[in-house]
C-alpha cells in the first residue's frame, strides 16, 4: 500500500506539477514537461506579431506568412522546429518576440541578361551607332512570386549606343532650314517662296495634320522638299508608354506614307524630348531623331524681322534652323522667309535639306539618311 502511494506522488511530481518559468522577465506558472508550443498557444504567444512573407526581391506576399515568434531559450536561439520538442521544466527562462520574415522557396536558372543604353548628347542629329547585344546571366526565380533577383553575370551584354552629332560639312557653308506641325492653310505659300527661290526645305510633318490634309503632303513632296515625322499628335514622348510611344511614331510614319508614298527616314520629338528611355523602347523603329541649332521662336510672334533675325545673326556652317509652318498663326514666317533665304545666300550660305546636310557631314551613316535602318536578328533592345 505504502508502495503504491509512493508511486502514485512520484508520478503527480514527475508528470503533472506545476513549475514557475519566466518568460519576458515575467514569472509563469505552468504544468512541468509542458511543450514549449502549447505554453505559447496557450498564451497567445505573449503578444509576438507572426513575421511576413517575402519574395524573391523583398516584396511582401503574406503580412502573416513568416514565423510564429522568435524564442530565445536559457540564453540560446531556439530553431522554430524545436519549439515542439522543447519541454518545459522549473526555472528556464525564455525570450519570445515578434517572429522572422521569410523568403518564398525559389530556386536559380539562367536567363538573358538585356544591354544597357549610352547615349551622346549635345548634337542635332541622334542615330544607333552600336546595336545592343544581350549577354547571360543566372537569376534567383520566386516560385510564388514568380520575380527574379539578379545572381550572377556569365556573359556580359553589350550596350545600344546612340552618337550625336551637330552637322560640320566641309567645302562649303551649308544650312538647312525645317519647318514643324504642318500641313496647314500656310504651308503653300511656304512653298510658293521656296520654289521662286529654289531652296530647298525639310518638313517635319504631323501624322493627324496630314491625315486631315494629305494633299498638303504631297505638294511638300511634290516641291521636291523633304518630308519628315513630328509624329503623330504632337505627344510629349517620355510621359508614354511602350507601345503608346511605338503607336506614336510608326502611326505617323503610315499616315504619311499613305498620303504620299514617301516613309519618312526620321523624326523630330516634340519638344526635342527624345531621351534614353524612348532609344530604349523604340530605336529600332527610329533611324534618326533631328534636332535643331537655331531657334527662331517664330511660335512667339516675335514679328518677321526678328524671326529673320534669329536666324541671319546666329547662321553658321551645319546649322539646322527651327521653324513652322503649322499649329498656330504662321504669317510671320511667311513674311520672313523670302529674307532669310536672301541673307544667308549673302552670306555664302547654301540651303540644303536635313538628310543633303547629313551626307556633306559624313559621319551618318546612308542607311540613316536613307530611313533603311534595320536592327540586326541577332541585337536586344535595352532594358528600360
Amino acid at each position: 500500500m505504502l508502495l503504491v502511494a509512493g508511486a502514485a506522488v512520484g508520478g503527480w511530481y514527475t508528470l503533472l506539477r506545476d513549475v514557475t518559468v519566466t518568460v519576458n522577465g515575467e514569472a509563469v506558472s505552468t504544468r512541468v514537461n509542458t511543450p514549449l508550443t502549447a505554453l505559447l498557444s496557450d498564451n497567445a504567444r505573449f503578444g509576438a506579431q507572426p513575421g511576413r512573407l517575402l519574395s524573391v526581391a523583398g516584396n511582401v506576399l503574406d503580412e502573416r506568412g513568416g514565423t510564429d515568434c522568435t524564442v530565445t531559450y536559457n540564453g540560446a536561439p531556439l530553431a522554430e522546429s524545436d519549439f515542439a520538442g522543447t519541454m518545459l521544466a522549473e526555472g528556464d527562462e525564455l525570450t519570445v518576440a515578434d517572429g522572422a520574415d521569410v523568403e518564398e522557396p525559389s530556386h536559380e536558372e539562367e536567363a538573358p541578361l538585356l544591354p544597357g543604353i549610352q547615349k551622346e548628347e549635345g548634337g542635332a542629329i541622334q542615330f544607333v551607332t552600336q546595336w545592343g547585344r544581350a549577354g547571360k546571366k543566372t537569376v534567383r526565380l520566386g516560385e510564388r512570386s514568380g520575380e527574379t533577383v539578379d545572381v550572377a553575370v556569365i556573359e556580359p551584354a553589350t550596350d545600344m549606343v546612340v552618337s550625336s552629332i551637330n552637322p560640320a560639312p566641309a567645302g562649303g557653308s551649308y544650312i538647312a532650314l525645317t519647318f514643324d506641325d504642318g500641313p496647314s492653310i500656310y504651308t503653300p505659300d511656304i512653298l510658293a517662296i521656296l520654289k521662286e527661290k529654289k531652296a530647298p526645305a525639310t518638313f517635319f510633318n504631323l501624322g493627324t495634320s496630314v491625315a486631315k490634309d494629305p494633299a498638303g503632303a504631297q505638294a511638300i513632296v511634290d516641291a521636291g522638299c523633304e518630308l519628315a515625322s513630328h509624329t503623330n499628335a504632337h505627344q510629349n514622348l517620355p510621359t508614354l508608354d511602350r507601345d503608346s510611344l511605338r503607336e506614336e511614331i510608326t502611326s505617323a510614319a503610315d499616315t504619311l506614307e499613305q498620303a504620299t508614298g514617301v516613309r519618312p527616314a526620321f523624326i523630330r520629338a516634340p519638344y526635342g524630348a527624345f531621351t534614353e528611355v524612348e532609344w530604349a523602347r523604340a530605336g529600332d523603329v527610329v533611324a534618326a531623331n533631328v534636332l535643331w541649332n537655331i531657334d527662331t521662336r517664330d511660335w512667339e510672334r516675335p514679328g518677321p524681322e526678328a524671326i529673320t533675325r534669329a536666324v541671319l545673326d546666329n547662321a553658321y556652317n551645319g546649322a539646322i534652323v527651327l521653324m513652322h509652318d503649322g499649329g498656330g498663326n504662321r504669317e510671320q514666317d511667311i513674311e520672313a522667309l523670302p529674307g532669310i533665304i536672301d541673307g544667308l545666300r549673302e552670306r555664302g550660305y547654301t540651303l540644303v535639306t536635313v538628310g543633303e546636310l547629313m551626307k556633306l557631314d559624313g559621319r551618318v551613316p546612308q542607311e540613316v539618311i536613307d530611313g533603311a535602318v534595320a536592327m540586326p536578328a541577332d541585337a536586344a533592345m535595352p532594358a528600360l
